[in-house]
């Protein structure tokens, strides 16, 4: 009902410039939002995988090699999977919220783009109306003057 209203109502507002959908957005994030954007920006790098995985090798190798028997973290490392798990438990939420409101903004972004379709479509129509009168007009015109 409200595209409805929008459309019959949109040639009598004057729209100054497109706003940036993006722009938009980000002013309304809260801390949170900002922050959990981070955290799957970093957490699903590249950069971060590679620094795990060398994190991951080292505490390995000090854990088996280095320290031997005097090792604080033996070798079926159950500290490191306890701190793993703490960890996938925290990033897996947060990675969906950052989900949740990308989500949100491709639903914001198809509305505006369903919008901007109807308002394009109302001003071809409205253009294919003049080049109907502009063509009538005309060929009064040219019948007028065979006439004469």
């Amino acid at each position: 009902m409200n595209i409805t209203i929008r459309f019959l109502t949109e040639p009598f507002r004057r729209t100054g410039s497109v706003r940036d959908l993006n722009t938009a957005f980000d002013d309304t994030m809260t801390l949170g939002e900002r922050l959990a954007d981070r955290v799957a920006a970093i957490g699903g790098s590249w950069g971060f995988i590679t620094a795990f995985c060398l994190f991951l090798v080292g505490w390995s190798v000090l854990n088996t090699i280095i320290l031997g028997a005097r090792a604080f973290d033996p070798f079926p490392f159950i500290f490191l999977n306890l701190m793993l798990s703490m960890l996938a438990a925290l990033q897996a939420p947060i990675i969906m919220m950052s989900q949740n409101r990308q989500a949100a903004k491709d639903r914001l972004e198809a509305r505006m783009d369903y919008e901007t379709n109807l308002r394009a479509e109302a001003q071809i129509n409205r253009l294919l109306e003049e080049v109907a009168a502009i063509r009538a007009e005309l060929s009064c015109g040219a019948r007028v003057r065979q006439r004469a």
